[in-house]
């Protein structure tokens, strides 16, 4: 029996071994949101969903605004729209001792909805959101989100690392989300099509929710206390622009009314969608982003001298 349990122990302490080494290889090809959950702990971030995922370029932020670090903690609309998932992972993603942050909440209307029939549910809408269920949002390599959320075999963690070769959709340390695919006219338009028609299906069953405004507004409160705030409305290719006008017409009067009840600045360049490239008609193409993130570097540099 005792031989038994030796070697029950050691075939566990082996198989430890190897997925402790594995691990060791989880990077920005592993998959789309890991390298949002791994460290250092960050005094200036942007947030918001996979628009403000694609489009805000935190090295294009750093390059402007000098003496700042940014990360991008923004992912998708099911894993971190606004609400008090979102919020309590900002809470245990940011550096405690922030006192003068600057903060880019990236919204868009769809990030601000919620299906109609859980508006007055009791339960969290967002309570399978991959961040519901993470205690550890700074720690390299983070075992516990390859544990919960990695549901492949860990040894494509090493066959897919990004030595080999960056994957289409590579997520940097910075929490950028760099997608890399052919912007040809027609090709972008067959994605567009599609999105569309995604989008259209959602006018039908979802609506702008007040409990995500109010996660959004709490958001906006907390981060005020440690920095400066800076909402950010990001435009999409002109069809998708006029689905949102159809969505919700008074959408950037709603932004600018929060802004200008907590005291915050809002930016708002949806009005000129022709002045960018884009993946799918919905993200922003990563050129255009990073001409995107310059002009927003440029209004918040302009603005913080206007306040000097």
């Amino acid at each position: 029996m005792k031989r038994f349990l030796f070697k029950i122990s050691f075939y566990i302490v082996a198989v430890v071994a190897v997925l402790l080494f594995l691990g060791t290889y989880a990077d920005g090809n592993t998959d789309d949101n890991y390298r949002h959950f791994i460290g250092p702990e960050p005094s200036n971030i942007i947030l918001g969903d996979s628009r403000g995922a694609q489009a805000m370029v935190p090295f294009v932020l750093n390059e402007k605004i000098k003496g700042r670090t940014f990360n991008n903690f923004a992912l998708n609309i099911g894993d971190s729209p606004y609400g008090q998932v979102y919020f309590e992972a900002l809470k245990k993603k940011i550096n405690p001792d922030t006192k003068d942050g600057i903060f880019i909440l990236t919204v868009d209307p769809w990030c601000l909805s919620l299906d109609k029939s859980l508006e007055h549910s009791k339960d969290d809408p967002d309570k399978n959101s991959t961040m519901a269920d993470m205690h550890f949002f700074n720690m390299t390599p983070n075992y516990e989100y390859l544990l919960k959320h990695y549901p492949r075999s860990w040894f494509n963690i090493y066959k897919e690392r990004e030595e080999i070769g960056r994957s289409a959709t590579y997520l940097h340390k910075d929490g950028w989300m760099e997608v890399s695919v052919d912007v040809h006219p027609d090709s972008v338009s067959a994605r567009a099509v599609k999105k569309i028609e995604g989008y259209t299906n959602l006018l039908q069953t979802q609506k702008i929710s007040q409990f995500r405004l109010n996660g959004f507004v709490d958001m906006i409160k907390y981060l005020r206390d440690k920095g400066s705030v800076y909402i950010v409305r990001i435009p999409a290719f002109k069809g998708m622009m006029e689905l949102e006008d159809r969505y919700d017409p008074n959408f950037s009067q709603r932004i600018e009314n929060i802004a200008k009840e907590n005291g915050v600045k809002f930016f708002d360049l949806s009005s000129n969608p022709e002045n960018y490239t884009y993946t799918d008609g919905n993200h922003m193409y990563k050129e255009s982003g990073k001409i995107f993130t310059a002009q927003i570097a440029d209004s918040i540099l302009l603005d913080r001298k206007n306040l000097k």
